[in-house]
């Protein structure tokens, strides 16, 4: 229970880039109702690795 930020400290400066530009992407897509939550989860992950896939070329 205590030390919420446990989790937090743990992620590299890199992987927090990475969940900030996905986060913004999928805000992107459910503002334009590109995405809705059956298919949430699916569209996040994908997202999440061609993010993670750009910053290593």
């Amino acid at each position: 229970m205590g030390g919420g930020k446990s989790k937090e400290a743990a992620l590299s400066g890199q992987d927090e880039l990475i969940l900030k530009v996905t986060k913004e992407i999928m805000v992107k897509f459910i503002e334009i109702g590109r995405i809705s939550t059956t298919n949430f989860v699916e569209t996040f992950k994908m997202v999440n690795e061609t993010v993670r896939q750009s910053l290593k070329t």
